[in-house]
């Protein structure tokens, strides 16, 4: 969905990137995600299961792909899985994963049907 770059500011103070950069990634490639599937206004109210089995470096590419895994009247929940690649090459581990259920809003900020009448 997004693909990010770690900047000196993304460190955490042991030098390695930090985990809530990669969860701020994750939430936007699956918020991008949300609004495309939905057609319109997606607004994240739970996330949960996030794990960090790799590590970054500053300069490492952070690639976010997402997946619906289920889909409710007016929410979608979204995996997503952050993947980084070394900057120097073409080594790749997986960062991050985590999921987030967005609630589909209408123009007056109240929840709608993930279906839309044209469905």
């Amino acid at each position: 969905m997004i693909r990010a770059t770690a900047m000196p500011t993304d460190l955490n103070p042991y030098g390695g990137v930090f985990g809530g950069w990669l969860m701020a990634q994750m939430a936007l490639g699956a918020g991008s995600l949300a609004s495309r599937v939905g057609k319109g206004k997606a607004v994240v109210v739970h996330a949960t299961d996030f794990t960090f089995p790799g590590a970054m470096d500053v300069g490492d590419e952070l690639s976010v792909y997402c997946d619906v895994t289920a889909t409710g009247n007016t929410s979608l929940t979204i995996i997503a899985e952050g993947v980084g690649r070394e900057r120097n090459g073409e080594g790749t581990t997986t960062v991050s994963r985590g999921t987030f259920k967005f609630v589909l809003l209408d123009e007056d900020d109240r929840p709608r049907s993930v279906r839309s009448e044209n469905d």
